[in-house]
């Protein structure tokens, strides 16, 4: 393994680049409340939603609201069920929905306005949803495909390349920037681990949608693990801002749907056996101990974790928020599929994109997944809709936990990630 030393004369700002952040309140706050505790039903149940609208949390009466009742659209648009508008009398009003059937999830939608300002807000609670099957197919050559890429993988050089960062370092912490000879290109990271010598798990981080710079996980190598954190893109990820800005509105804007009718070139052929190449250098570094390696992430990184761990046996620990990339093929049976939400028009509706796509959805890995997972999302997820991630979920016969916290959209709460780290810890410490 090479090591080069690099001194940089600008140093580089330590800013974390975390799962999306939550939202900031707004002065006017509208309440969709469900009439089930846990927003989830069973299937023939008539939810009620209560509405009230706060201001200075001060309740707001006698104003008109509108409202719309629909199956959960993610960002695209589905049928809208029933809709209207209401008065709020005794600061609330309450809304009857039709019965849900079929296990899914269904949305409630209220708008006001008030001084001239438009203020909206969502629930979206599950039928059943432990009961949702996905609608994407297994490939009879699924397995075969990914074993092929694999043998393809290791027939590359790893060649890795690490380059201390000086100014990432701390007392207890080295920092490298790595780079790592892929099929078709490189896989770049940042490699965490603790100064002091000895054998440590490790634990691997892969990286949500976008083009961005990473910057390692200092705090997890100080508490005694080996920390790799990638980029799938093949650039660098030490750069400066404006580069992966322009790259994302250039030659790597829309890049999740490349090469979609060729499932030899797709874009994330390259990704995923990107991430056993990232688990191959894992075992080359050393203090490793060997034996332990979780991998995690949101989003793409949620997918990347499941894919991760169905491709690869050395992976022993998975876990994943809202993992894009799962059933995405949920539009062509109307319900919301998952990101990049595609197939919706005449454009990315062709059969060929179809099949493509079941070699790259998350859920096919997920039929693969043996080891333990941990997996949390939330009902209002517009972006990776919870139909999808259930899809994906439902599938995994490994051991498994599901952490809902139903109000969070794409984004987690601090509790969230709290329980994420301990669950991982606990587990590479057993």
């Amino acid at each position: 393994m090479k090591t080069k030393i690099f001194v940089p004369i600008t140093l580089f700002l330590l800013c974390i680049l975390g799962l999306n952040a939550q939202p900031r309140q707004e002065l006017v706050e509208v309440m969709v409340s469900p009439n089930h505790a846990d927003w989830t039903y069973s299937l023939g149940e008539q939810p009620e939603f209560s509405i009230s609208v706060f201001r200075n949390n001060i309740p707001l009466d006698g104003i008109e609201i509108q409202y719309t009742i629909q199956p959960d659209p993610g960002y695209r648009t589905l049928k809208i069920w029933d809709e209207g508008t209401r008065t709020l009398k005794n600061n609330s009003t309450k809304i009857k929905a039709k019965k849900f059937t079929e296990p899914g999830f269904l949305r409630c939608t209220a708008t006001v306005k008030v001084d001239g300002k438009e203020y909206s807000s969502y629930t979206t609670v599950g039928f059943a949803p432990d009961k949702i099957q996905p609608t994407t197919t297994l490939p009879k050559d699924f397995e075969a495909f990914w074993n092929k890429g694999k043998e393809e993988l290791n027939q590359v050089p790893m060649n890795a390349v690490l380059t201390l960062m000086p100014e990432r370092c701390t007392d207890k912490v080295d920092v490298y920037h790595v780079r790592l000879d892929n099929i078709k290109g490189k896989i770049y990271g940042i490699l965490t681990k603790p100064k002091k010598a000895g054998k440590y798990p490790a634990i691997l981080h892969v990286p949500g949608a976008g083009i961005r710079p990473y910057y390692g996980e200092i705090d997890e190598a100080a508490q005694g693990y080996i920390s790799f954190t990638i980029g799938i893109h093949g650039i660098p990820v030490n750069l400066d801002q404006s580069v992966y800005d322009d790259l994302g509105k250039g030659a790597l804007g829309g890049y999740q749907t490349f090469n979609l009718d060729d499932k030899d070139n797709a874009y994330y052929r390259r990704v995923y056996l990107g991430c056993v190449r990232a688990v191959d250098f894992i075992e080359s570094v050393d203090g490793f101990n060997g034996e332990d390696i979780a991998v995690t992430g949101g989003s793409q990184g949620g997918a990347l974790s499941i894919v991760t761990a169905s491709l690869d046996d050395r992976i022993d620990y998975l876990a994943a928020f809202y993992p894009a990339l799962s059933d995405m093929t949920g539009f062509l049976h109307g319900r919301a599929g998952g990101w990049p939400q595609i197939f919706v028009d005449d454009y990315t509706n062709k059969p060929e994109k179809i099949e493509v796509s079941k070699y790259y959805d998350v859920v096919n890995f997920a039929r693969f997944v043996k080891v333990p997972g941990w997996y949390s999302w939330g009902y209002n997820d517009n972006v990776c809709p919870p139909a999808s991630t259930y899809s994906a979920y439902n599938v995994i016969t490994a051991p498994k936990e599901l952490h809902l916290f139903q109000k969070t959209q794409h984004w987690t709460y601090p509790e969230q990630q709290e329980l994420r780290k301990e669950w991982l810890f606990a587990k590479l410490k057993e």
